[in-house]
C-alpha cells in the first residue's frame, strides 16, 4: 500500500471548489511574500535615509543650501520631503507682506504636515493588503476544508461497505485547504505587525522632526526682522 500521496496528487483529485480555495491561497500568498520584499526594502531605505539626513541636518548645516542640495534630487520622499516643503512654505511667507511671525510658523507647520500625511501613506502602501490576508486566509482555508470533508463523508455514505482508506484520502485534501490557509496568514500577519512598527516609529520620528525645525524656524523668523 502507498502511504505518500504527493500535494499535486492531492489537489489534482480535490473537487473544483477545494482547487479553486487552494489557488486563491496560493495566489495570496505568493502575492503577499512580494509585498513583504517591496516593503521591507522601503522601510529600510527609510530608516537610513532618516538617520542620514538628521547627521547633516543637525550638524550645522546651512539651512538654505540644504534646501538647494535636496531639492535638485529627482525624488524627495521620506523626511527631506517634510524639510523641502516646510523650508519651502517658509521661504514663500517671508517673502510675502504677512507682519505676524507667528503666521509664518503655523502655515510652515501646516505645509509640512500635509507631507507628513502623504509619506506615512506611502509608508503603509501594501499593509491593508497583508492585515486582510492575515485576518481571512484562515477562514477561507476551512472553508475549502469543510467543503471537502462534507463531499467525503456523501461519496462515503453512498457505499455499502466503508473503510477509512475511502475516505482518509479526500479528508487529506480538504485539510490542505487548512494548511494553506495557514501558511498564506501567518506571514501576513507577522509582516504586518513588524512593519506597522517601523511605520509608528519612522512617524514619530518625523513628528519630531517637524516640531523641532519648526522652533527653529519661529526662533529663527523672531530674530530677524520681516522683509
Amino acid at each position: 500500500m502507498q502511504a505518500e500521496i504527493s500535494f499535486v496528487h492531492l489537489f489534482l483529485e480535490a473537487s473544483i471548489l477545494v482547487q479553486l480555495v487552494m489557488l486563491t491561497l496560493l495566489i495570496f500568498s505568493i502575492v503577499c511574500w512580494a509585498m513583504i520584499f517591496q516593503r521591507r526594502k522601503v522601510l529600510t531605505s527609510a530608516t537610513q535615509q532618516l538617520k542620514a539626513f538628521e547627521d547633516k541636518f543637525w550638524s550645522g548645516a546651512d539651512l538654505s543650501k540644504l534646501y538647494s542640495e535636496i531639492s535638485a534630487k529627482k525624488q524627495i520622499q521620506g523626511i527631506e520631503s517634510l524639510f523641502v516643503s516646510g523650508f519651502k512654505e517658509y521661504a514663500r511667507l517671508r517673502k510675502s507682506n504677512i507682519s505676524n511671525p507667528q503666521i509664518i510658523v503655523d502655515g510652515t507647520h501646516r505645509a509640512m504636515r500635509v507631507a507628513l500625511s502623504r509619506e506615512v501613506d506611502s509608508l503603509e502602501t501594501h499593509l491593508p493588503f497583508m492585515a486582510t490576508v492575515g485576518s481571512i486566509s484562515p477562514y477561507i482555508g476551512l472553508f475549502g476544508t469543510v467543503w471537502g470533508i462534507m463531499n467525503s463523508f456523501i461519496a462515503l455514505g453512498a457505499v455499502k461497505q466503508a473503510t477509512l482508506a475511502m475516505v482518509a484520502p479526500g479528508i487529506a485534501e480538504a485539510l490542505i485547504a487548512t494548511a494553506m490557509g495557514l501558511f498564506a496568514a501567518i506571514p501576513a500577519v507577522m509582516a504586518y505587525n513588524r512593519f506597522s512598527h517601523k511605520v509608528e516609529k519612522l512617524e514619530n520620528s518625523y513628528g519630531n522632526f517637524m516640531e523641532e525645525f519648526s522652533s527653529i524656524l519661529q526662533r529663527q523668523t523672531a530674530a530677524e526682522p520681516l522683509a
